[in-house]
């Protein structure tokens, strides 16, 4: 499905000797199992462009989003971007959602030498750097190393690891036999399962039956709530840790009650109302948070948020470079200090990621809402 967003604005806002339209395209899942993360990305990156065509566009240009539905489908994915490319004549491209997706389009990205942003969390999308390859979420090494910091200071030493099965999952596995050693801890247990299972608890009581001081979660909203229901109906009652794929609303409306007390790493958009006046993010993220609920009537998460920082990165090189793809490209590498909704960007030619581990915070979910840890 290809939708093309902006023209309305584009036809209103602009007269009929306005220049020619700069385009980008966005390639998110809205309809496949990660179309939680999608469909906000999609609604943020509309709303930037219809926000940036009523100030007037880019340098007097009209911006127009063409988007592209993945349904988390890698060769979809990869088609998108070969449209977007010689079809569509975009300057640049954010998305996809997923790490499996993200993988699987760096040869045809790198190829068709386009820039890409990335709203996906695996380290090795951008580690080692891919020339026309970036990323705006942190990365599961990141989220992981948190998480173990967290559990460290609690005196954790021995948890279980349960991971769903996919590019994203297989990622926190590496990152959390790599990291545990560093901290201390060692894990005892460590099960698979699939997105589609129904009914985890074979694994769960397999990973009760150990000494695990603790349990970490590697999934997305729908996986987890499912782990999480599993959890509770069994009784479990060691800490439940998440990974930051759970950021958003969907997975506290989908887990309900079995969401209370789960702890979890994410950026500071969940909690910005409990930061500091002096914090450098706070006002970008109470103005994003209040569009998106004025545009949506719902609440912002994680995951609109990386969409809003790659759209917003493309959008400042633009306006350097214009429509010269080459010149897009190095202006987004050059990008610094950039304050964004995952954190203060920083890239260079060794690092397309640009956020260092202190764009994340601990958060623990008390009474259905997000509450600051440290």
């Amino acid at each position: 499905m290809c939708v093309v967003s902006g023209l309305f604005l584009v036809q209103t806002a602009f007269s009929a000797e306005s220049k020619k339209p700069y385009k980008i395209g966005a390639i998110f899942d809205i309809s496949g199992k990660a179309s939680a993360l999608g469909t906000p990305e999609k609604q943020t990156a509309e709303m930037v462009v219809e926000q940036v065509n009523k100030a007037g566009g880019i340098n007097g240009h009209p911006l127009e989003l063409v988007f592209y539905d993945t349904a988390s489908d890698t060769q979809k994915a990869i088609e998108s971007v070969n449209k977007l490319v010689k079809k569509d004549k975009v300057l640049a491209i954010i998305g996809p959602s997923t790490s499996g997706e993200s993988m699987a389009i760096i040869e045809t990205i790198q190829n068709n030498e386009i820039p890409n942003i990335s709203c996906a969390a695996r380290i090795e999308i951008t580690d080692p750097p891919k020339k026309w390859v970036f990323k705006t979420p942190q990365t599961d090494r990141q989220a992981m190393a948190k998480i173990l910091g967290y559990m460290k200071k609690q005196g954790i030493k021995k948890i279980a690891f349960m991971s769903v099965e996919g590019g994203f999952g297989s990622g926190g596995l590496v990152q959390v036999d790599s990291l545990s050693p560093e901290f201390g801890i060692e894990v005892v247990a460590r099960e698979k399962f699939s997105e589609d299972d129904t009914n985890m608890t074979t694994q769960l009581t397999k990973i009760r039956g150990t000494d695990a001081q603790a349990l970490i979660v590697w999934c997305t909203d729908k996986g987890s709530a499912k782990v999480a229901a599993n959890i509770r109906q069994l009784g479990m009652t060691i800490p439940i840790f998440m990974s930051h794929g759970i950021a958003s609303m969907k997975f506290i409306e989908q887990a309900k009650e079995a969401a209370e007390g789960i702890i979890f790493p994410a950026g500071r958009l969940l909690v910005f109302d409990s930061l500091p006046d002096t914090d450098p993010q706070k006002k970008v993220l109470a103005k994003y948070a209040a569009d998106f609920k004025a545009k949506y009537n719902t609440t912002a998460d994680t995951f609109g948020g990386h969409a809003w920082d790659a759209l917003n990165i493309v959008i400042r090189a633009i306006e350097k470079a214009g429509d010269d793809i080459n010149r897009i490209r190095d202006e987004i590498e050059k990008t610094k200090n950039f304050v964004g909704i995952g954190g203060v960007f920083n890239f260079s030619e060794k690092d397309h990621h640009g956020l260092g581990p202190e764009s994340l915070v601990m958060i623990k979910i008390v009474n259905g809402k997000w509450t600051y840890l440290e």
